[in-house]
């Protein structure tokens, strides 16, 4: 696992447009390399934010957006089109906006879908899902997502892993129900800590006074049943993006700039 990497940026607009243009090019490089991209989003008002910004950038239009499956780390187990869910949200960011395939677009289910208010069958669902979407050379059950994206919250959680939480100790399974979740609602489906650690890179976004302490606990050697966001790390990069409010508390030693 990669060792954690900062860019911190003046304020939460210039991280939103920042990590959208970077996002662009990850997206062109790995469709110029393999023909295809694979990207997880996620929701909040960071990861939402990031995705405004792509869809008002003109350098979006450099993504083949037929060639990009779009994942998701985690959803609120609500009824389809529930304005709550990140799927429903990304969509009004973003996805109505960019001619993407939709067959390559694979929203968590909704509790109002084929398994109805069985959030462990919905969740091996989604596994499954993800399996089959894998190949040989992805060496495991989920496929190497190019750019995994979590938004971290104050008390540290990522995706819908809470410290603590049963899902935050998982080793096994690649995406589980989570019940009892302690901001609303409290029924979610999240990727697991082992899914999340296939991704080619993760990028964990934060921007706030309200993540700073999150920010500080995580990159200061906690471990990942305390504080999930220390747990999130890519195979190649794990890069942390933060605006000048969240990354207040940091020691300056952890400030060296990231590679581009």
């Amino acid at each position: 696992m990669s060792a954690p990497q900062l860019v911190v940026h003046r304020d939460k607009e210039l991280m939103a447009q920042a990590a959208a243009a970077r996002l662009i090019t990850k997206i062109v490089d790995a469709q110029a390399a393999r023909g295809t991209a694979s990207v997880v989003l996620t929701g909040g008002r960071n990861g939402n934010g990031l995705l405004a910004a792509l869809g008002a950038s003109p350098a979006r239009d450099a993504v083949d957006w037929r060639r990009l499956d779009l994942w998701w780390g985690d959803e609120r187990f609500l009824p389809e089109g529930d304005p709550e869910r990140n799927a429903t949200q990304a969509r009004a960011a973003l996805l109505d906006h960019v001619p993407v395939d939709p067959a390559r677009v694979h929203p968590m289910p909704a509790s109002d879908g084929p398994y109805g208010s069985d959030v462990e069958a919905a969740a091996a669902a989604y596994a499954t899902a993800l399996a089959a979407a894998a190949g040989p050379e992805d060496h495991g059950p989920v496929p190497t997502f190019d750019v995994l994206m979590l938004g971290v919250g104050p008390d540290t959680h990522v995706a819908s892993l809470f410290p603590e939480h049963p899902a935050v100790r998982e080793t096994e399974r690649t995406v589980v129900g989570v019940h009892g979740a302690p901001k609303p609602p409290p029924t979610r489906i999240s990727l697991t800590l082992p899914a999340i650690r296939a991704a080619r890179e993760v990028w964990l976004l934060a921007a706030g006074e309200d993540k700073a302490n999150a920010a500080a606990i995580a990159l200061s050697g906690a471990g990942e049943i305390q504080a999930p966001a220390a747990g999130a790390r890519g195979r190649a990069r794990t890069l942390w993006l933060l605006d000048s409010a969240a990354a207040a508390q940091l020691p300056r030693e952890l400030y060296p700039p990231a590679a581009a």
